[in-house]
């Protein structure tokens, strides 16, 4: 899958444009969908990525019914439902209310959290994370001043094991081993240290101080690395703001050991598979609301995590056997785990080529890039991954520009315009 995100801020790539602030915040929700090329798109925000099977089928249901029966995982665990129908807002909406999923319309594009997956599952991390994200979440939604964050903005909730730290949040919590959590703010190593019950309104204040602080310097700024060095004033803001609310913190230094996602199989009490290009037909979301005892919990990695308790060895198996039926990765040695697209042609009007069917193609013929690689149809690369990995972007010439990692300061590019010569230029990219 797709590799964690380093610690270290990374590096801006040649291939890459500018983010844009002269609109409004224009990331879509369910309220307020966006106009594709395929019809209107609704994110669907799923905190922590964790789903109820009856919400689940509740997705299920809409995007057979009202867009092109596909459900769509994006790099923050969240659901898109795509080619939607004209006029069909509110019926997605009283939908997705009914099923829970919409618990405060005025917060639904400002609920991006991610947490760690397996927590309570693989005996791995500090702490379950649950309790945390529940309180997060119940926090954000009742906090007026949350209502102005960006939909970009995102909240992470590490475990201990460091993969969802390693994703680049605004603000992220991590568990410590004495019970404790660290609170970061951006890509900065100075964290703070705080009680673990106090994590989640820490986490909600660290958010609010943000908005206050953007505010007060008349920008538009979205996420908290938009702040440069300004970033060392906020912390200040935020160690101000939990002490008004008599929270303890002290200074610390962040752990920048990170891990990867699940890997597919059977990990713990648990089955993991992975979505080809994060991309899954009705048929198989089905499927795995069909073997899921209680939730599903999608990961950032555009995989599905099966909490299995109380089932058998033999039973683990065969349920696993049963997803890999339906198309779903369950062999950690596939090199679907390494490959990533934005939605391209046709979906996308200002994609250059159809991202996913160049990608496919070249993945039956290349052998597996030691890096991730990440397909984007033009140089916005929508959902592209952080740290260390291939950009693989559509140029008007008719091309692919590659860029891999930086080496002594200069990032290493190259162009091709024939697939089949992708492993050689890949070859010399990654070596």
């Amino acid at each position: 899958m797709l590799a964690a995100v380093s610690t270290a801020r990374p590096s801006s790539s040649p291939l890459a444009t500018p983010a844009l602030r002269d609109r409004g915040d224009a990331c879509p929700g369910t309220l307020r969908l966006h106009a594709a090329d395929d019809g209107a798109l609704a994110r669907v925000r799923v905190p922590g990525g964790v789903l109820s099977v009856r919400q689940a089928r509740v997705l299920a249901d809409a995007a057979l019914r009202l867009g092109d029966g596909e459900l769509h995982l994006t790099s923050r665990g969240n659901v898109q439902l795509r080619g939607l129908q004209e006029e069909c807002g509110g019926e997605l909406a009283g939908l997705l209310d009914a099923a829970g999923l919409l618990p405060s319309p005025g917060h639904e594009r400002v609920r991006n959290i991610v947490a760690s997956p397996l927590s309570g599952l693989d005996g791995s991390g500090e702490r379950d994370v649950r309790s945390w994200l529940s309180a997060l979440d119940a926090a954000l939604c009742a906090s007026e001043a949350a209502r102005g964050l960006s939909g970009r903005f995102l909240f992470a909730l590490d475990d201990g094991r460091g993969d969802v730290s390693s994703l680049g949040a605004d603000v992220t919590v991590r568990a410590t081993a004495d019970g404790g959590a660290l609170l970061g703010l951006g890509s900065a190593r100075e964290v703070l240290r705080v009680a673990g019950d106090d994590a989640p309104q820490a986490a909600l204040l660290a958010a609010e101080a943000f908005l206050e602080f953007a505010g007060r310097a008349g920008e538009r700024v979205w996420r908290i690395e938009e702040l440069g060095a300004c970033s060392a004033e906020l912390r200040t803001d935020v160690r101000r703001r939990l002490a008004e609310s008599a929270i303890d913190c002290s200074l610390d230094r962040g752990d920048g050991a990170t891990t990867g996602g699940p890997p597919p199989g059977v990990v713990g009490t648990a089955l993991s598979v992975h979505a080809p290009l994060g991309r899954l037909t009705t048929a198989q979301w089905q499927e795995l609301a069909d073997v899921a005892p209680l939730e599903l919990r999608l990961t950032p990695w555009r995989g599905i995590v099966v909490p299995t308790p109380g089932t058998t060895g033999p039973g683990r198996g065969s349920a696993l056997s049963r997803l890999a039926a339906t198309g779903l990765v369950t062999d950690d040695s596939s090199p679907w785990l390494g490959v990533g697209a934005c939605i391209g042609r046709p979906g996308c009007g200002k994609s250059r080529a159809d991202v996913r069917a160049d990608a496919a193609r070249t993945l039956a013929t290349a052998s597996r890039s030691r890096l991730p690689l990440y397909w984007s149809g033009c140089e916005r690369r929508c959902g592209r991954p952080g740290g260390d990995h291939v950009d693989v972007v559509a140029a008007p010439e008719g091309v692919y520009r590659l860029a891999g990692p930086e080496v002594a300061g200069q990032p290493r590019t190259t162009e091709v315009s024939d697939l089949t010569h992708l492993a050689t230029a890949l070859a010399a990219i990654t070596s």
